[in-house]
């Protein structure tokens, strides 16, 4: 019972800390797949040897890449990127 409730509480936790991030994780799924698929797959966020090893990191990758793209996105837009690619790969808190 003990377990159950420890799990439960990291669950829960896990949770508010990815709901916190400020952003639409729908929105961001629809942006990267119109905007990123293009240059590179899902591989390169999965990869061993990843250059993208924290939240702020993140950041400043999917700001590269919308400049280096020429992307024009709001700054609400690439949140909900940096959102949708922290929920469905990388996971930091």
């Amino acid at each position: 019972m003990k377990r159950a409730l420890v799990i439960l509480t990291l669950i829960q936790t896990s949770l508010s800390v990815q709901a916190a991030l400020p952003g639409d994780s729908a929105e961001g799924k629809k942006l990267h797949d119109a905007n990123c698929v293009s240059c590179h797959n899902a591989s390169v966020y999965t990869r061993r040897d990843r250059q993208v090893n924290s939240l702020s990191a993140l950041n400043q990758q999917v700001d590269g890449c919308v400049h280096g793209a020429h992307l024009t996105l709001t700054p609400d837009q690439q949140q909900s990127l940096v959102k949708y690619l922290n929920e469905q790969f990388y996971k930091f808190k």
